[in-house]
């Protein structure tokens, strides 16, 4: 039976930021999947402190990580919910039609 190291779950987080970092640079123009990729992003990092705290044996990475979710959770509902309010309003959630609410 193979058991898994630390190397295995930072190349996972690492494979996972990567993904998120192309959704982010490739796709500029849809504003949900840059919000995704966002959310993705904060996993990777969240999966990086759970692999360093159950190596150190140290609850201090778990504890961040609780933070983390509990601040992603308000940011895509606030971030959602401000899409929603910009669709209403444009009828698109294209990124560069956000440039014209600058006052």
């Amino acid at each position: 039976m193979m058991t898994l190291s630390i190397t295995h779950y930072l190349v996972l987080s690492s494979i996972l930021f990567g993904i998120s970092a192309m959704g982010i640079f490739m796709n500029r123009k849809n504003t949900l999947i840059l919000l995704m990729s966002i959310e993705l992003m904060l996993l990777a990092v969240n999966f990086n402190f759970i692999a360093f705290s159950q190596f150190l044996n140290d609850v201090a990475g778990q504890v961040f990580v609780f933070f983390i979710l509990t601040v992603a959770a308000a940011e895509s509902a606030i971030g959602l919910s401000i899409m929603v309010l910009i669709f209403r309003n444009r009828k698109s959630i294209d990124v560069r039609d956000l440039g014209s609410l600058k006052g």
